[in-house]
């Protein structure tokens, strides 16, 4: 038998509990609402679709790139490269959605952006002193990866309008008096998982110089960029880097279908070794990716290059449908909560949330704190499931917020639900009343 303080520390951390409670919760309350996870929108997936994208890739590759037989049969059957095979694809639907132009050799496909992050952190951080800087409240994805690979985390302040670069610079110079070395600070600036918010471009701008003042990098993930509620979209920090301070991590989950596990990082820095040599940063990405998943899948990378394909690889046209849906889901969870939380009314004057401009979730600040029990007791008796903020902090934090997913949910459901998260907050209070 082997005793849990023999095995790797991290394992022991609630940080590396958190994913498989949201991948889980959801079925053990199976008649609850659940406002939990960050799932995409089942309604949008036809099975019949695979077979046609699959076949799509398999033409484009006859067709477009004059494989034989054989040679189709090697690319879906055999390991391949381990940077990927849907390279061009990818750098052309970033052209056409992010205005980025890129290398393809810069691109590494990935067993989902999980894998990305993974290895990124991997390849730079090498050394106890290399620390990552993460927006707090953060995802919770990035905190368990550097908790796996002994990479020590220093939050940084992130409030309605996006990090504080105030306290950002606090904490690189404060690190770097303790002989630390800050090596990259990851964020979401499109409709951050788990907080909604986003960074405005002059935020944008004032990050990407501070990062080149304080000789840093930037971890930009973009999983929700195409789903704002605004017609008008800001760049992408990478879109706007001239210096090559940012990584960038893309992912089809959302913008796809998570089932296919395929995401890229986009690595485009130099390297250079001490006889001068220069390789670009995906290369050692690479020699991270081979030892860890070999490759990743050319079945679903074919599944998702016959998507790309059939949409002129263009996600931003492909996602039509969802960007209006998540639009209205997130429209209808706002009305729900103001008729709700009526502002006449005594009781919800001590209930707030904020007005993500897109993306999938939102916050609620309540007067009381939120704990695993509360979320017990609004899941067995209230039939409503959603995730305390507190899991999103690494220093302390979030004691009395809680997260809704907006995506996965019909607007019904969302309204009912919301009706339901209502009725616990109201007896929690009169519970709570002198």
């Amino acid at each position: 038998m082997l005793r849990k303080d023999s095995l790797h520390p991290a394992l022991s951390h609630s940080s590396l509990e958190v994913m498989n409670f949201l991948n889980e919760v959801t079925l053990r309350f199976p008649e609850a609402i659940s406002f939990a996870p960050g799932r995409t929108y089942e309604g949008f997936y036809e099975s019949g679709r695979l077979a046609a994208q699959l076949q799509g890739y398999v033409r484009y590759l006859e067709k477009q790139q004059g494989f034989t037989e054989a040679q189709v049969r090697t690319r879906l059957f055999q390991y391949g490269r381990t940077n990927g095979h849907i390279q061009e694809l990818i750098v052309r639907m970033l052209e056409k959605d992010e205005g980025m132009l890129v290398d393809p050799q810069s691109v590494v496909v990935t067993v989902g952006c999980q894998e990305g992050m993974f290895i990124t952190l991997r390849a730079l951080c090498a050394t106890p002193r290399d620390v990552l800087l993460v927006s707090s409240p953060c995802y919770i994805g990035i905190v368990g990866a550097a908790r796996l690979l002994d990479i020590e985390l220093i939050p940084v302040e992130e409030g309605p309008e996006g990090l504080d670069l105030e306290d950002l610079e606090r904490k690189v110079r404060a690190a770097r008096a303790e002989g630390k070395r800050p090596r990259a600070l990851y964020v979401i600036p499109d409709f951050s998982n788990p907080s909604g918010n986003s960074f405005s471009l002059e935020l944008r701008h004032r990050l990407l110089e501070a990062a080149a003042r304080e000789d840093f990098l930037l971890l930009e993930d973009n999983p929700y960029g195409l789903f704002s509620r605004e017609r008008e979209r800001h760049p992408t920090l990478k879109a706007l880097d001239k210096q090559k301070r940012v990584i960038y991590f893309g992912s089809f989950a959302k913008s796809g279908f998570p089932g296919a596990r395929v995401g890229y990082t986009l690595a485009d820095q130099p390297v250079i070794d001490d006889a001068g040599q220069q390789t670009l940063l995906a290369d050692e990405l690479s020699k991270v990716k081979s030892m860890v998943t070999v490759n990743t899948s050319p079945i679903s990378q074919a599944l998702v290059g016959g998507l790309l394909l059939e949409n002129d690889c263009t996600l931003l046209a492909a996602n039509q449908q969802a960007i209006r849906f998540y639009r209205e889901n997130m429209e209808t969870a706002l009305r729900a909560l103001e008729r709700a939380f009526p502002r006449d009314a005594a009781w919800a004057r001590g209930v707030s949330w904020n007005h993500p401009q897109g993306g999938f979730f939102l916050v609620v600040q309540l007067p009381f704190e939120v704990d695993d029990a509360l979320l017990e007791r609004s899941a067995r008796r209230y039939g409503v499931l959603w995730t305390p903020m507190r899991y999103f902090y690494i220093e302390g934090g979030g004691e009395r917020a809680l997260r809704l997913s907006c995506s996965y949910l019909a607007p019904a459901r969302i309204e009912e639900g919301i009706q339901r998260l209502a009725r616990l907050i109201q007896d929690c209070l009169e519970e709570r009343r002198p």
